[in-house]
């Protein structure tokens, strides 16, 4: 799935990714591969991702938004 990683100052990042975990306001929650259409807020936290070739990677944010639709995801962070 492709997600995208956007604060008001820059995109931190773009690309594929096997899974994801995301700090939500009602408790932290996991992203995969055809996920149901979802909406949620973020609280401060980390959010998680392991790229296609398994590489890890952690982006701290202060909240914001994350909106899944049909294997797109798109975080508008703080």
């Amino acid at each position: 799935m492709k997600i995208e990683i956007i604060t008001p100052d820059k995109k931190l990042f773009e690309g594929q990714v096997k899974s994801a975990i995301f700090p939500g306001s009602e408790g932290s929650f996991g992203v995969l591969n055809n996920h149901a259409a979802t909406i949620a807020t973020l609280k401060s936290g980390k959010i998680e991702v392991t790229e296609e070739n398994n590489t890890s990677r952690e982006f701290i944010i202060k909240g914001g938004v994350v909106e899944i639709n049909q294997n797109k995801v798109i975080v508008l962070a703080e």
